[in-house]
């Protein structure tokens, strides 16, 4: 038995696939991430603090809260070091000895310390008052902007304790005698309260490992050729999630606790669908919070933060700011899965008044068909469907409204408003009627998207997204089916491109003006097998699998013809993740549906 894992096959086979480079070292609910820089560790937070540098992905470059972390010889001097990382732990070694890195909460971090004379030292960041004592210190920030504490405590002997004001913070250099192996805890919060208190080192690793392997035995067991990135998966979508805040009502997933630091809409849906396998509540809570932020006028934010939530923007356009209208796509996903119907009563009223906004707020023709009336409310915010200008009235747009309406009729059929929900049915046929009415072009065998009643000269796979509705003629399904199955269209190595590949605008390293997202692949699936297409959705999802299965991470977008991540895709993305987990299950049950799979938990 591994002693670092306890025999855990989880953690074993995630063993050094936190690189501490693109993944960091973190834990659920945790702002802190641990990363690696050379020989040195560094700590950033996942705080968005737009009130510090108003800049609304400030933190991507904000200086770590903890920098310049290098273990020490007996003489000062900073030591190479290596690392082996696990979902729980980091074992790091050098000259002295192996020292083990390991979360106790979500704010505090405790580090074991081999026997014999050695140190470490560190910088922090935005520090403007200093305390030590014989146990350690403490390091605070206490201006009106932010608060912060950075503590450190340790049951060595202190021969050598030293803090100086450098860089706007403080530098800390330490020494140690330790007669046998010793702990350093660090505690960063910004609560006026801290943790001094040292743990029992082997009880806290141990507890570590159990909650860890608690994580990803609750997962459904998928065929071994999926382990590797399945778990990695689930590992993404344990330590994405940050404690509740402020705004941030719920814990909740981030899309990339590197990159976005906080909670948008429609990747909220995305990441209640894996969540659904291991805690209700927890899947629940993805749609939730968004909801906890709804408009009087029924509108659902684009994004939430501590500090706030993003209903308006004025870039690239002056105009309110939500996402697709995915969530009660979302919540009867959840309800096929748990039955929980005092989820959907509880959703219901709130659902209605949403799909409300849509058609009393964005008809600005008023020709009943809702627009686009800034970019980023599609989620596709850099789309050449956007390039002759809003609002834009698109296909994909219209496509979810039938969707939400056809599942409120479904919502209202289990809660007893069978009235109500033969209404929500018409109005979903009137829709996509008008649908075909206004953007089929029977000609080109597309779906246009129109910008003030010019149709918009770009071919995506959302001119082909009315197939989700499942209420498209025979004729147009062929249609919309030959161009998404065409080579020189959508159907390249890695479907589906954001952009047809035939198309000038294609750009497949651009995010949605060409690489394939797994989002928008898994939502072609659903449609395809909604409409009796069942090899093509097969086949498209073996090839998203496949896309997604030999990197060393889960990107947010990729290459259509390589399956490469793009320069500027970001790591550990969360819906990526989620939707990988979906359909390797799914996968898995179509593997193996003439014999059960044998769970190795």
């Amino acid at each position: 038995m591994n002693e670092i894992t306890h025999g855990s096959p989880y953690l074993e086979l995630l063993k050094n696939r936190v690189s501490l480079y693109k993944v960091p070292f973190s834990e659920r609910g945790s702002r802190l991430m641990i990363f690696r820089k050379d020989d040195q560790l560094r700590i950033r937070l996942a705080e968005r603090w737009f009130k510090l540098d108003n800049q609304l992905s400030g933190y991507r470059t904000r200086t770590p809260i903890v920098d310049e972390w290098v273990l020490t010889d007996a003489a000062g001097a900073a030591l190479p070091l290596t690392t082996t990382t696990y979902p729980h732990c980091i074992e790091i070694t050098n000259s002295n000895g192996l020292y083990r890195l390991v979360f106790v909460d979500q704010e505090t971090l405790l580090l074991t310390l081999p026997p014999g004379r050695h140190g470490l030292r560190f910088h922090a960041s935005m520090v403007d008052s200093i305390q030590s004592d014989r146990r350690g210190g403490v390091l605070r920030l206490t201006g009106s902007v932010i608060r912060r504490a950075i503590v450190y405590t340790t049951d060595a002997r202190l021969v050598v304790h030293q803090t100086r004001r450098e860089n706007g913070g403080c530098t800390v250099e330490l020494q140690f005698d330790c007669a046998g192996e010793a702990r350093l805890l660090l505690n960063i919060t910004p609560r006026l309260g801290f943790n001094r208190y040292l743990p029992d080192a082997a009880a806290t690793i141990d507890a570590a490992v159990q909650r860890w392997h608690a994580w990803f035995a609750a997962a459904p067991p998928v065929a071994e050729q999926f382990h590797r990135q399945y778990y990695f998966a689930w590992l993404a979508m344990r330590i994405g999630l940050i404690s509740s805040r402020f705004y941030t009502t719920r814990e909740a997933m981030t899309p990339s606790k590197i990159h976005y630091v906080g909670v948008w809409q429609w990747d909220a849906f995305f990441h209640a669908l894996a969540y659904r396998h291991v805690e209700r509540r927890l899947a629940q809570d993805q749609i939730r919070i968004v909801l906890d932020h709804q408009r009087e006028d029924g509108m659902i934010p684009d994004a939430i933060h501590d500090e706030g939530v993003v209903t308006h923007l004025t870039f690239p356009v002056d105009a309110d700011v939500t996402k697709p209208p995915l969530l009660a796509w979302a919540a009867w996903k959840l309800y096929e899965t748990d039955g929980d119907r005092e989820f959907l009563e509880e959703i219901y009223e709130p659902v209605v008044r949403w799909n409300r906004w849509w058609f009393d707020h964005n008809d600005t023709d008023g020709d009943g068909l809702p627009e686009y009336q800034h970019p980023f409310s599609s989620g596709l915010d850099d789309s050449p469907l956007w390039d002759d200008g809003m609002p834009v009235t698109s296909p994909d747009l219209l496509t979810y409204l039938v969707l939400q309406e056809e599942t409120l009729a479904r919502i209202a059929n289990v809660i007893g408003l069978n009235e109500e929900a033969e209404l929500w049915n018409r109005r979903a046929d009137r829709l996509a009627q008008r649908l075909i009415d206004r953007l089929w072009d029977a000609e080109a065998g597309l779906f246009w998207a129109q910008h003030r009643g010019r149709r918009v000269n770009v071919v995506t796979p959302f001119n082909l997204f009315p197939l989700l509705t499942g209420r498209m003629p025979a004729d147009i399904v062929q249609r919309l089916l030959t161009h998404l199955t065409d080579p020189a269209q959508f159907w390249t190595n890695y479907p589906a491109p954001t952009v047809s590949r035939s198309d000038p605008k294609y750009d497949p390293l651009t995010m949605w003006r060409g690489p394939s997202w797994v989002n928008i692949n898994y939502l072609l699936k659903e449609g395809l097998q909604r409409i009796g297409q069942q090899e093509i959705a097969a086949e498209l999802r073996r090839r998203t699998l496949e896309m997604m299965l030999e990197g060393d991470d889960l990107y947010e977008y990729y290459h259509p013809e390589t399956r490469a991540a793009p320069p500027k895709a970001a790591p550990l993305y969360g819906w990526s993740s989620a939707l990988f987990i979906e359909m390797a299950i799914e996968e898995t049950n179509a593997l193996h549906s003439t014999q059960p799979l044998s769970s190795d938990r």
